[in-house]
């Protein structure tokens, strides 16, 4: 597989354990990833340019049942860029160079800013709205279509993407925006990998299981071979597997532990040691989930892709089950909640 030129908006540890680690185990001799603090916080200087000297990712957990403790090196990045100080850098890699562009930017990167309607680049502009202007330099210079790749965990994040780029893109030229729509690769994946804390100057811990699940289009490359990377047809049964068995499980637990008074549990481990509470969340996988899938059309082969029966529901939950703790609550695993009502 020919080596792609990849720009990467984000510097978060969940892609230096996730993306930037991929490409390492699957070149390990070249360095394709610019990395960009798309943020400008000065804060995180050290960590961008730690990130280009090579860093350490720790895998710890359960693998095939059995423990894993390891540490992997990564070397995938090249270079480190702040977008503030080092736009203009990073405005002829966009123009150019690029094929590939990556991007984590978190929920709040993809939300409007009242700076998303300037004429002129601005630091205070949304993800989407500093995209559009990068973008039409490459558009204005003749470049080839780019392959735009959000890992943000935000459902079809591709389109929504592409979708928010447009809007920002409303005064520009009708050509540029037609480019936009109809030549870049909008790409939309879903990722997985439980990064449970950082290391320093940069690196993280990270639980063995990974995924990414990239939907299958026209055009589409994929950034590198690896085990971890699924190229699938539709990121639907796959999206529901992770919200309706995984985060529904742990939001479940972690309801009932505070139910408990925060009682009874450090780890997940602790829940799945206990016959009532693990038979309890069996029963809620075997009388709802499982149901629930029968009621979106899927009948039993929907059902199969959680387990074979509810008992095997369960697994996914004790993947690392030595470190994970009862933590709150988040943002994705509340929604899987609400989310549940939706197969029926």
């Amino acid at each position: 597989m020919a080596i792609p030129t990849v720009l990467q908006f984000g510097t978060s540890r969940f892609l230096q354990a996730h993306a930037d680690l991929f490409l390492a185990e699957a070149m390990p001799e070249a360095r394709p990833v610019v990395v960009v603090q798309s943020s400008g916080d000065p804060a995180r200087a050290g960590r961008v340019a730690a990130l280009a000297q090579g860093y350490d990712v720790r895998i710890r957990g359960l693998q095939d049942g059995k423990p894993l403790d390891e540490t992997r090196r990564v070397t995938s990045v090249a270079r480190g860029l702040s977008l503030g100080p080092d736009l203009d850098e990073v405005a002829r890699l966009v123009a150019g160079d690029v094929e590939m562009i990556l991007s984590n930017t978190a929920d709040a990167g993809f939300a409007p800013q009242p700076a998303d309607a300037g004429a002129r680049f601005d630091m205070a502009m949304s993800y989407p709205a500093k995209l559009a202007h990068l973008l039409r330099g490459r558009f204005e210079a003749g470049g080839a279509p780019v392959q735009i790749m959000p890992t943000e965990l935000v459902r079809n994040n591709g389109r929504v993407l592409r979708d928010l780029v447009l809007a920002a893109a409303g005064a520009m030229p009708a050509g540029y925006r037609d480019w936009l729509r109809d030549e870049v690769v909008w790409v939309n994946s879903l990722v997985d990998r439980i990064v449970s804390e950082p290391l320093h100057p940069a690196g993280a811990v990270a639980e063995p299981y990974a995924l990414w699940a990239i939907e299958a289009q026209p055009r589409l490359r994929l950034p590198c071979t690896h085990p971890a990377i699924r190229e699938v047809p539709d990121l639907g049964p796959i999206e529901r597997r992770k919200l309706f068995v995984l985060n529904l499980g742990h939001s479940w637990i972690v309801a009932d532990w505070l139910a408990r008074g925060r009682a009874g549990a450090t780890h997940v481990r602790d829940v799945m040691a206990d016959a009532d509470w693990a038979g309890r969340l069996r029963d809620l996988y075997a009388q709802e989930v499982l149901p629930g899938f029968a009621a979106a059309g899927g009948g039993r082969g929907r059902g199969r892709i959680c387990g074979d029966h509810a008992g095997a529901l369960c697994q996914p939950l004790s993947r690392s089950p030595s470190r994970r703790h009862c933590p709150e609550p988040s943002r994705e695993a509340r929604a899987s909640d609400r989310r549940l009502s939706r197969l029926g």
